[in-house]
């Protein structure tokens, strides 16, 4: 059984722009009924309007800071008493490029708290409810940061990598399940004006890989609908993993490093 059947939902974190909206936007297109999670503020309420005119689903929207705890529990809490979710997209994230003596105490934490702690927590409280249907799927987004440490981004890749361990460790806890856990790694994205100065200022080697963000949701969602535990869209970001993987440790750090520094000043 596919997600979006009958009275069951979609759950999306981060959903009123960038990757988070395209996962909405299609996801809709596929027939499932949506939960959407956004920032208050944002045009989350008028996306879902839109998309349930114009694919005759149901979408919901549910407007909180998901690195407010409180809040986290007392929503999910109300989702699942009132919802049957059986496809949660945890795609809310951030990061940023800045030396660590140059960021704040406070934006690390906010960036643990989003990127680490709420993915384990929603999953966690979601779980028993996915675990309602004969089939459910959870697609976690990581990145290609998540496969090597990152100076001047530190723990932006970090927590990307503790959402790959922690992906695949679920996936194996409920192999024989009706769940199925994947992991996204996607490459630059040019979501917003930031992301994209920062993307031009590596010149062409920050554009490979580069993919809009409607190719990565389309195989996102494709693989994870067919069960693929390990999803890296682009056969350039494959090859960039393969060689990558083949580098001592200390020469991938110095070389990727060296490039992201150039965006500190778009910052």
């Amino acid at each position: 059984m596919k997600p979006g059947t009958k009275n069951t939902c979609t759950l999306i974190t981060g959903a009123s722009s960038g990757l988070g909206r395209e996962f909405a936007i299609q996801c809709a297109r596929l027939g499932h009924n949506l939960l959407l999670i956004a920032l208050p503020g944002g045009n989350a309420t008028s996306i879902a309007r839109h998309l349930a005119s114009a694919f005759g689903i149901r979408a919901e929207v549910f407007e909180f800071d998901l690195t407010d705890n409180a809040a986290l529990q007392s929503h999910i809490d109300h989702i699942t008493a009132h919802f049957e979710v059986d496809f949660l997209i945890n795609n809310a994230g951030m990061g940023g490029t800045s030396a660590m003596m140059s960021t704040t105490v406070e934006k690390i934490d906010q960036i643990i708290q989003l990127n680490v702690r709420s993915t384990a927590l929603i999953t966690r409280l979601l779980i028993p409810h996915l675990l309602r249907n004969p089939r459910s799927y959870i697609m976690n987004i990581s990145s290609m940061a998540a496969f090597t440490p990152i100076a001047y981004k530190t723990v932006y890749p970090a927590s990307k990598a503790f959402i790959s361990s922690f992906s695949l460790g679920l996936r194996e806890e409920f192999a024989g399940t009706g769940l199925s856990v994947s992991v996204v790694y996607p490459g630059p994205i040019m979501t917003n004006s930031n992301a994209t100065r920062r993307i031009i200022s590596q010149g062409l080697k920050g554009k490979m890989g580069l993919l809009s963000t409607p190719a990565i949701a389309e195989i996102a969602l494709r693989r994870t609908l067919q069960g693929q535990p390990v999803i890296i869209p682009g056969w350039m970001n494959r090859i960039s993993h393969f060689c990558m993987h083949l580098l001592p440790m200390e020469m991938k750090l110095r070389i990727v490093s060296r490039e992201v520094k150039k965006e500190i000043r778009y910052a």
